[in-house]
């Protein structure tokens, strides 16, 4: 029982060193003052300031539709690769696949991001919406890959063998059972490489330019010059897009779950009026 105790004191302690500095950012957000020393009343002007900045909304807008585009870019390349991969037989070849696609993942972001820099450069690719968008493409497919290959490796390859017995073409095997099997792997992977996207700021530090710009870049460059709780209730947006993305990826994950739960509303509700009449 002591265990029990210490052990849920601990993930409470946990959830607050994570949460408390958000919620603090949030509350302050309704603040009717402009300092974040002392909450003077509620208020929604702050808000409002920040959907008057036409700047602000065009670039949280052009950072939504960067995060949404090169989530599902690279979600069809990181699944085919993971396919690629899985399709491999000899073992020494896979790891050596898996590491480099790995290389990614344990890099420092600030390599990663001169590397994009020097390449670009390199390759006279204008700094812009065109080079962040490569670059967070590249910088998400070995974590859609990480995602959608173990569900592969789950996958029993009888359902495959069955499937081509019964006459189906590599496409339909495909389509019908490898995707299908796979389609949780994939849905991780994309709303992985959204959340991944959204917060990135040092590679897209390296990689942006020509008037255009993401809220973590802009957000920096704000809070250099002073505390401004416009930020706050962008924060607070931002949080709000977070959470709805994280209940959507729950309801699409689990979807036999709360069909299940919902017969059994069902059934209570026909119980509890004598049956169907």
């Amino acid at each position: 029982m002591k265990k029990i105790k210490i052990g849920r004191i601990y993930l409470i302690l946990v959830f607050i060193l994570m949460y408390a500095p958000i919620l603090y950012l949030i509350v302050f957000a309704f603040n009717q003052g402009d300092q974040m020393s002392r909450f003077t009343g509620f208020s929604l002007r702050h808000f409002q300031d920040m959907f008057a900045d036409h700047h602000l909304v065009s670039i949280l807008i052009n950072t939504f539709i960067l995060a949404f585009l090169s989530s599902i870019l690279a979600t069809l390349i990181g699944t085919f690769g993971a396919l690629g991969i899985y399709q491999i037989r000899k073992p020494s070849l896979k790891n050596l696949v898996l590491s480099l696609n790995n290389i990614l993942m344990v890099s420092p972001d600030v390599i990663i991001g001169a590397s994009f820099l020097i390449l670009f450069t390199l390759g006279g690719i204008t700094l812009g919406f065109g080079s962040v968008l490569l670059a967070h493409i590249a910088f998400s497919i070995p974590i859609v890959v990480l995602l959608v290959l173990p569900k592969l490796n789950e996958m029993d390859t009888a359902l495959i063998r069955a499937a081509q017995d019964l006459g189906a073409n590599s496409y339909q095997v495909l389509s019908r059972v490898v995707l299908p099997y796979s389609w949780p792997g994939i849905i991780a992977g994309f709303f992985m490489a959204i959340t991944y996207s959204l917060d990135d700021f040092a590679v897209t530090f390296f990689v942006t330019g020509n008037g255009f710009s993401t809220l973590s870049v802009e957000i920096y460059a704000r809070a250099r010059h002073g505390i401004d709780l416009s930020i706050n209730a962008l924060s607070a947006v931002m949080f709000l897009f977070s959470l709805v993305l994280v209940v959507i990826y729950y309801f699409i994950t689990n979807p036999k779950k709360h069909k299940g739960g919902l017969k059994i509303r069902r059934r209570s509700t026909i119980k509890q009026h004598g049956g169907i009449q």
